[in-house]
């Protein structure tokens, strides 16, 4: 197949889902054929322990259109989706878990949104749940309330995993870290902020368990203010860290200069008041000064790190099915 011109590329991620792999990919290749689409599927297997990997290789001697990367080790979400989003070559990008619960039917729609309705991003809506209600719909919803209130993004589910991409905003971004919950976000603050939303079909887990867990619940609201701290300062921490020093260093002053004032109307007036170390004032226009300091210094690395990239998305791939 012409590797310049490819309707759909499907990145599936997985970690230990060696049961439901399979059928997957026949639900997928049967909606790619059905609508006639030029596609490739590529699955990312982030360090399973079982035998998801020789189920992928043995899809791919069937099917070569499935393609397979293998980590060596388990990192997260975040690098599978970039390492799915640097080999994809579909047109669109349509992301999915490999759990059954994400249904490869919506792939048509999410396809037409993107291309029809010029959307750059597609998220789904997991509108009904098949989910603990206390472990995962609540702190869903909360979450999702307040990344809206934080970023704008009117979304009801920023973290569902079925979602569809135009080809270049998945090269526009840089997904790492946990940053995978926050995708429309950084997608927002790249420039590309037509997002839209649609109902999907959320399916009970057929194979295995869920593979989140509590610390999640620690993660997420983190996450949610680097995220934020990155759009808005990662190429110029200066801004942020200056603003904090000058605030500090301008209280410090305040504090310096009421001491001063203070001890000149004392002399005038012949009184002997008492050692300026001696004044609250003193120590906090010192602390204040100090932290002021440390703030300018911090934006000022800041600075020199963000202009010298380090290799913070290279993972260590044991395999490949393609080149």
């Amino acid at each position: 197949m012409n590797k310049l011109f490819m309707d759909i590329s499907v990145v599936v991620l997985l970690f230990n889902e060696e049961e439901s792999l399979p059928e997957l990919v026949e639900w997928i290749v049967k909606v790619m054929k059905t609508n006639n689409y030029s596609y490739e599927i590529v699955m990312v297997d982030d360090g399973s322990k079982d035998n998801s990997w020789e189920v992928i290789e043995k899809l791919h001697t069937e099917n070569p259109l499935v393609k397979g990367i293998k980590f060596r080790r388990n990192y997260g979400k975040s690098a599978a989706l970039y390492c799915g989003f640097d080999a994809a070559n579909g047109d669109v990008v349509i992301t999915m878990d490999a759990d059954l619960q994400d249904s490869p039917d919506e792939i048509p729609e999410l396809y037409r949104m993107i291309k029809e309705d010029g959307y750059d991003l597609v998220s789904g809506w997991k509108k009904k749940r098949h989910d603990p209600v206390l472990s995962k719909n609540i702190p869903s919803k909360l979450y999702n309330w307040t990344v809206r209130r934080m970023t704008g993004i009117k979304l009801h589910d920023m973290n569902c995993g079925l979602k569809a991409y135009r080809k270049r905003v998945v090269n526009s971004i840089e997904v790492y870290g946990e940053m995978h919950r926050y995708i429309p976000v950084l997608a927002k603050w790249a420039g590309f902020k037509n997002i839209g939303e649609k109902v999907v079909i959320h399916s009970e887990r057929k194979y295995g368990v869920t593979k989140f867990g509590i610390e999640r619940f620690i993660r997420g609201p983190l996450d949610l203010l680097s995220v934020m701290f990155i759009s808005r300062f990662v190429k110029r921490p200066m801004h942020f860290f200056g603003i904090l020093g000058i605030l500090m260093v301008f209280i410090g002053i305040l504090a310096a200069l009421w001491l001063g004032i203070q001890k000149i109307i004392q002399l005038r007036h012949g009184i002997i008041g008492n050692l300026i170390t001696n004044s609250p004032y003193f120590y906090i226009a010192l602390t204040s000064m100090i932290i002021g300091a440390q703030f300018f210094m911090g934006g000022f690395l800041g600075e020199l790190i963000s202009r010298s990239a380090s290799e913070r998305n290279k993972y260590q791939i044991e395999k490949k099915t393609f080149e």
